[in-house]
């Protein structure tokens, strides 16, 4: 595991221990923190932990739909590929 990495997310810092890279964990920080700071933004007065749980939300919806769409094209690759495979058995 490697050293602790220092993040910042809504102006609260917070040591996060990880074996991805130092890059990747300021990546992921600072989009979680572009999430909260959007919802906070857009929708006042709402609690850390209610912009918090918004902001999970809002990942998580994101990353299944992501799941959705990879699905999908990997489909897409498939009945290709089966189309060719037949173009091709067909030339044989």
């Amino acid at each position: 595991m490697e050293q602790p990495v220092r993040v910042r997310i809504l102006d609260h810092e917070y040591l996060i221990r990880s074996d991805e890279d130092e890059e990747h964990i300021q990546k992921v920080a600072e989009f979680v923190d572009g999430k909260f700071r959007e919802i906070r933004d857009n929708v006042k007065g709402l609690s850390e932990t209610k912009t918090a749980i918004l902001a999970a939300f809002h990942i998580a919806s994101e990353y299944f739909q992501a799941i959705k769409d990879r699905d999908e094209f990997i489909t897409q690759i498939q009945d290709r590929a089966r189309a060719l495979n037949k173009q091709i058995d067909s030339i044989s």
